[in-house]
């Protein structure tokens, strides 16, 4: 079966829109404070250079997410699906952040939650790679019942590998 990876989807705040390419400039921005990159596994990505390595790896995916606030139409983050397996009936969620302001809003739940609801109709497993640093994201992702199952290196693109915690959550849970 083929799945569209990367529809629209939206709820009554957020919009998660297909990223393109000329939406550099606003993702950019959502992105450029240091402050998101703190505990992330490649801390530099605010640099310029950097986020545009990242950027490219995003459009590359062909799952990449921008995320709209639908009050102020503004990007505030990005995510993705990716390397979904048809055998395994897979699929990763990652590559999230989010702009400061919005932190402790419950827009990640938002979002996580409506991806979940879309790709649980294609799939039984999604993962989550989490930085092993990335503490803000691994308490998050376990408040939406994600459970940790490994640790495993994780080559970003264009960057040195990392390591990573494995979070799962599947169709039944």
């Amino acid at each position: 079966m083929s799945i569209n990876i990367q529809p629209t989807l939206e709820n009554e705040k957020i919009l998660l829109s297909p990223l393109q390419d000329e939406d550099f400039e606003g993702l950019y921005a959502a992105a450029s404070d240091p402050k998101i990159w703190e505990q992330h596994p490649n801390k530099n990505r605010w640099q310029r250079v950097v986020f545009k390595n990242f950027f490219e790896g995003a459009i590359q995916s062909g799952g990449a997410y921008k995320i709209l606030d639908k009050t102020t139409d503004t990007i505030i983050g990005s995510t993705r699906f990716y390397d979904y397996n048809a055998q395994e009936k897979s699929i990763l969620i990652g590559y999230t952040f989010y702009s400061t302001p919005f932190w402790g809003k419950g827009i990640n739940h938002l979002v996580k939650t409506m991806m979940l609801d879309y790709i649980f109709q294609f799939v039984s497993i999604v993962n989550f790679h989490i930085g092993a640093d990335n503490i803000r994201s691994q308490v998050a992702i376990s408040r939406l019942g994600a459970k940790k199952i490994d640790e495993q290196e994780v080559t970003y693109f264009g960057e040195q590998p990392k390591l990573n915690f494995v979070y799962q959550m599947t169709k039944d849970e």
